[in-house]
């Protein structure tokens, strides 16, 4: 008895919809390499995209699952597959400099009569190499090879009722994880403990819902260390007069639900309390312009006017897509707030609105997770929208 987290019919509705995208441009399969878009269209839920795998998708039939011999029996234990469209490669492939998988991919595709076919690829993709692209190219002379990246991941743009229920579910443990962060940060604590709490609130969960791993580790750092927008955690102590930024996530059934807060011990400067009071006013505009028929661009235009006005400047984007995603990344690759994004606004579209500040001295990220609803916005968390002041 498989727990797939979604109905036969919802993944049927994502192998038509991907199909149609397909077709319109020329495509007599693709395949895919990115864990999130295996895991959206058939279930896939494993740690084996260190290695070669992916699903091959035809304008027709089941997908094929494709990967290392091993971890076919996971595709057996979290897909609806048949388990002869379930297919695992030899370990000898595995980092191995004399032969590639891709080799016998080559082979299972040509014996499914697509040797000749136009076939698209995730090309611009953590998850697919450049040798990779070699060994098909040799391999399957006579193949198209045509650029996918993003084909898969443009259609989970919307997201069906289930899907924003799982995020809700994150959201209420990114909440805890927050929580935890008011309730046990303290002057002299090292970073490392807090760090700790914070994951074990992320994995307990919240309502009931177990938590998942976040696509990306805690962001965490400390005073000058702020200035920079990725860096994680050492065992420094927390210090009075200087400030932290938490870019945490919770996660649920691999649906994302990250958002920042910036903790202060002691009092805080007058240019981070007018940096708070122009972020909250620029989110404010931001958020007034969330809505369908809209464009992402002009959310980022009104939070970046009212923000300059206010005598900030953000030179980076404010915001993009979440929902289902693997490490190394909990954004979904699409679209994103800033200028020139013409991307409509649809209800059930989801976004990290991320109008984080690096200061001269520290960092200041106030952020929320949003859904863009039938008449404008919701966010997602309930967390404080404010700087954390602790003494």
């Amino acid at each position: 008895m498989l727990d797939l987290p979604f109905s036969a019919t919802e993944y049927a509705a994502r192998l038509a919809k991907t199909r149609v995208e397909m077709a319109a441009r020329g495509l007599d399969a693709v395949f895919v390499t990115d864990p999130s878009n295996m895991a959206w269209l058939t279930g896939y839920d494993g740690w084996s995209f260190y290695v070669h795998q992916g699903v091959l998708l035809t304008l027709e039939g089941e997908p094929l699952w494709w990967g290392r011999a091993m971890d076919a029996v996971g595709a057996q234990r979290t897909t609806y597959l048949n388990h002869d469209n379930i297919v695992g490669y030899d370990d000898t492939y595995v980092q191995n400099p004399a032969k590639h998988p891709m080799e016998d991919l080559a082979k299972q595709i040509a014996a499914r009569g697509l040797a000749a076919a136009r076939i698209g690829f995730e090309l611009d993709n953590y998850y697919f190499t450049a040798s990779a692209f070699l060994a098909l190219q040799k391999n399957l002379p006579a193949v198209h090879l045509q650029d996918a990246t993003g084909l898969v991941n443009w259609q989970r743009a919307v997201k069906s009722a289930t899907e924003i229920d799982y995020m809700r579910r994150a959201a209420r443990i990114v909440e805890r994880m927050h929580a935890v962060i008011r309730e046990k940060a303290t002057v002299g604590m090292p970073k490392n403990a807090l760090i700790a709490d914070i994951y074990h609130a992320s994995v307990l969960g919240a309502d009931g819902h177990w938590g998942d791993y976040p696509a990306i580790v805690p962001m965490a750092p400390s005073g000058a260390d702020a200035t920079a927008p990725h860096l994680t955690w050492d065992d420094t102590p927390l210090r009075v007069g200087e400030s932290t930024f938490f870019e945490i996530a919770g996660a649920y059934r691999r649906y994302q639900c990250p958002q920042s807060r910036t903790l202060f011990l002691g009092t805080p400067p007058q240019k981070y309390l007018d940096a708070e009071k122009a972020v909250l006013e620029a989110v404010e505009a931001g958020l007034a312009q969330a809505k369908p028929g809209n464009f992402c661009e002009d959310i980022a235009n009104a939070f970046n006017r009212t923000l300059n006005k206010l005598g900030f400047q953000k030179d980076s984007r404010c915001g993009y897509a979440i929902g289902l995603s693997y490490p190394p990344d909990w954004g979904e690759r699409t679209m994103s707030f800033r200028a020139g994004d013409k991307t409509v606004l649809q209800a059930g579209m989801t976004f990290h609105f991320m109008p984080a500040l690096w200061l001269d001295d520290g960092g200041l990220e106030i952020t929320e997770p949003i859904v863009i609803t039938e008449t404008g916005v919701e966010c997602l968390c309930t967390t404080p929208r404010s700087l954390v002041v602790k003494d």
